[in-house]
């Protein structure tokens, strides 16, 4: 990644009708120049060769060394390439079975053999005829060798499903979407699905990737084809919880992709959302297809479609919104301290165009996952100063909703006196260095303070993230003065 300083269009916003004297733009304008790639359904692994690599659908897959920029380690479903070499050919029951031409979500994870596991699922799409298969490589990258097919669904009534009985839509998995990941004790887990009959969990070998029981496992929530998928869990141990992260609504630029969070004290649950419902309550009537009314009361939202609007006397009036987040997975980054989540995102006015995103993200006081508002350049956080707070801010409420409408910004003003004004109101009020607690409409919200830039404003400003647990609503800031 590379900085450069903007200098052809240098000035100052000075008492501006409204702005109060406020610095609306950076006396340099900053920019950032990235690497950009498109990987859907991002999942990421250490590579422990000095680059973070993502491996998602249709065997894309791509590696860093600094989250911010990418280079394409494939592209494609065929035979060749590095990472699956004859595809075509070592994955063929997989493509019979599931009739489809492709993969879809994969993820990766490092067995205790020292050899790397990629779960690879096939679908047919229009139904939950898939697959569900592993493959193993002495490193990260590949060569990834097959090793078979472990889960199937959509069979015919004259064929058991993995229980050894009929396989029904409404309640058995889409065996899809799989994510592995250990506990304290070193036992590996696999959870998995997506709509149909809902999410599950398996416990693994962690010596060979393999399922120690055989069947569908344990359902942790979902059913009547609601729209939930892409599970990924990392475990806090400052907190204690697994912290299971899922997609609701549709992944296309019109569907209403979104991420939400619950959190369970064993990995194979129960997992609870901020409100204190039980996820396996989480599932459509009966007799529904795609009850987004039904799903979006679970869950705790921590993003979906979003805009920050321009304000008068600001750079970057052709802001563009992000669409349809979601299918993340997340990484700690232990020599930092950091937890990131990546995910893919579409655009406003861009039709179905992705790219993956990074964000770092937090935990605040109430031990829930929090996303800072703007994608990683490096930031860390630091102590703040009650005058980076003090002044107008634009306030992003992420709702409930599972739509395909962005939620824009608004106009607050976090006074001096602690009152918040403006479009919304009550009070703010530090905690510790750089945690800070809204009390908004009746709400309250904790979080964190993080000073940030801000790619379309071409500036740094302070932001804030922060979740109310017992609506399960989480709201960015953005600063409005920039930050010298």
């Amino acid at each position: 990644m590379k900085k450069t300083a903007i200098f052809p269009l240098l000035f100052f916003c000075l008492a501006l009708s409204g702005c109060g004297g406020e610095h609306l733009t950076a006396k340099t304008p900053v920019a950032f120049s990235f690497e950009e790639v498109s990987v859907h359904d991002p999942a990421v692994i250490d590579g422990e060769d000095g680059y973070y690599y993502i491996f998602g659908s249709h065997l894309a897959a791509a590696k860093s060394t600094d989250l911010m920029n990418w280079s394409y380690v494939n592209q494609g479903v065929k035979n060749e390439n590095s990472v699956i070499p004859d595809v075509l050919k070592q994955m063929k029951d997989a493509f019979e079975w599931s009739h489809s031409n492709t993969f879809w979500a994969p993820d990766p994870v490092r067995l205790r053999s020292g050899k790397y596991a990629m779960y690879y699922c096939n679908c047919k799409g229009d139904e939950p005829l898939s697959c569900l298969g592993l493959a193993t490589a002495d490193a990260v990258a590949g060569p990834y060798t097959n090793q078979g097919i472990l889960l199937k669904s959509g069979m015919s009534a004259d064929v058991p499903d993995e229980d050894g009985d009929l396989y029904q839509a409404t309640q058995d998995p889409n065996a899809v979407d799989p994510v592995a990941f250990y506990s304290p004790d070193g036992r590996l887990w696999m959870i998995y699905g997506s709509y149909s009959g809902g999410i599950f969990v398996k416990e693994m070998d962690p010596d060979t990737g393999l399922p120690l029981q055989p069947g569908y496992g344990k359902k942790l929530l979902g059913g009547n084809h609601l729209r939930i998928e892409a599970p990924y869990v990392i475990y806090n141990p400052d907190t204690g919880f697994y912290y299971l992260f899922l997609s609701f609504g549709g992944l296309d630029s019109d569907g209403g992709y979104n991420v939400r969070v619950c959190r369970s004290e064993t990995p194979d649950g129960p997992y609870y959302d901020s409100m204190g419902n039980k996820m396996t309550s989480c599932k459509g009537p009966s007799g529904s297809v795609f009850s987004d009314v039904t799903a979006e009361r679970f869950g705790t939202k921590l993003m979906g479609g979003y805009k920050f609007l321009c304000e008068d006397g600001e750079s970057g009036e052709g802001r563009r919104g992000y669409l349809s987040p979601g299918h993340n997975s997340c990484l700690y980054e232990e020599e930092t301290g950091k937890y990131f989540i990546l995910y893919h995102t579409r655009f406003e006015n861009s039709g179905e165009e992705h790219q993956v995103r990074v964000h770092q993200m937090f935990f605040n006081e109430d031990g829930w996952p929090v996303i800072a508002p703007y994608r990683y350049t490096g930031e860390t956080l630091a102590a703040c100063g009650d005058e980076e707070i003090v002044g107008r801010w634009k306030w992003l409420d992420h709702g409930r909703d599972i739509s395909a409408e962005m939620h824009e910004s608004s106009v607050v003003t976090l006074e001096k006196s602690g009152k918040i004004t403006g479009a919304v109101s009550g009070t703010w009020s530090r905690s510790g260095e750089n945690g800070i607690v809204l009390e908004a409409d009746g709400r309250t919200y904790r979080g964190v303070l993080l000073r940030q830039w801000d790619e379309d404003g071409q500036k740094y400003v302070m932001t804030f993230t922060a979740l109310c647990p017992e609506t399960g609503v989480s709201v960015w800031g953005s600063g409005i003065n920039a930050l010298e």
